[in-house]
């Protein structure tokens, strides 16, 4: 009996200290959450240098698998993945998922111009480290951007291509683009609305952490936006000098990227197919994976 107590109390002294901890720091807390579901699905967290830079991944699936390398987006992680990467590993993919420089578990190194150019190199030099010679590439918002780039100039190395929600276009947005930094919960709430059809509602303690992070990493992601509104490394006149095939993937509800920019993309890319995520916003590939997942694996295994 007393060692049974003893086990109750830790156990009690335990689930206080993670509620302290998730009250404390909940996006912290939210991210090591997402680390582990990771880890628990099978994938392994690994590192590797590019360019001098501590680039972190995730890869999953069998070693002898197809190789299949997703990009996230601007402020984004490995782990925006989590829920569309099983429907690869299940059909024996092998998923390799990085972090950019800048973002997850990846180095912020002060000198590294965050441009969707200079990302585009460290996913090349990525394939290189890890000698990922013939690849299928996914990317997301500005990775769908990144991705288009690293297509354009290795087309002998990318097997497919896919963009979901992706940016790339000649074209300014429609919305207030300071609110990828907000300075105040209100601002999160501002940019979750914009950002997904149907926001939580969670407590303010949350949306106050979430400004905390986002003022921390503000400066990367103010430097990433400020060279992609150049419009300098705008993909229109790239994209119809590619010859892989191209999935689009959509969601019809996504405001940050509009759907017209998905068709106009489609229209560029003549070999292109393009698939809508009916109902979904920007973040499809977290919130909609269940609708877009089995499209996905048909693409590639066609």
């Amino acid at each position: 009996m007393r060692v049974a107590r003893k086990i109750l109390l830790v156990a009690g002294l335990l689930v206080v200290l993670v509620g302290i901890a998730a009250w404390l720091r909940p996006v912290s807390f939210f991210n090591g959450y997402s680390h582990l579901h990771m880890c628990l699905a099978g994938a392994r967290s690994r590192s590797v240098t590019v360019d001098g830079i501590h680039i972190h991944y995730y890869v999953a699936g069998p070693k002898d698998g197809q190789v299949v390398v997703l990009i996230h987006g601007l402020a984004g992680r490995a782990e925006n993945w989590q829920n569309l990467a099983p429907y690869l590993v299940n059909a024996g993919y092998r998923v390799y998922m990085p972090d950019l420089p800048g973002f997850g578990r990846s180095e912020r190194p002060p000198a590294f111009s965050y441009s969707v150019r200079d990302q585009a190199a460290v996913v090349t030099g990525f394939l290189d480290a890890l000698r990922l010679q013939q690849v299928y590439l996914g990317g997301m918002s500005m990775g769908g951007w990144v991705v288009q780039l690293v297509a354009s100039e290795h087309p002998e190395r990318i097997r497919k291509l896919v963009l979901f929600d992706s940016a790339g276009l000649r074209a300014m947005p429609a919305w207030d683009t300071r609110l990828f930094t907000p300075n105040n919960t209100e601002e999160v709430r501002r940019f979750l609305h914009i950002l997904m059809p149907h926001p939580p509602a969670l407590p303010e303690f949350i949306w106050r952490d979430v400004v905390r992070v986002t003022k921390r990493n503000a400066w990367v992601v103010q430097r990433a936006m400020q060279t992609m509104l150049t419009g300098a490394d705008a993909t229109d006149a790239l994209l119809p000098r590619l010859k892989m095939p191209v999935l689009i993937v959509w969601g019809t509800e996504d405001q940050i990227i509009p759907l017209s920019q998905g068709e106009t993309t489609h229209r560029l890319v003549p070999q292109s197919k393009l698939e809508l995520a009916p109902g979904c916003g920007h973040l499809a590939v977290m919130q909609c994976a269940g609708d877009i997942g089995p499209g996905l694996l048909k693409f590639l295994q066609d």
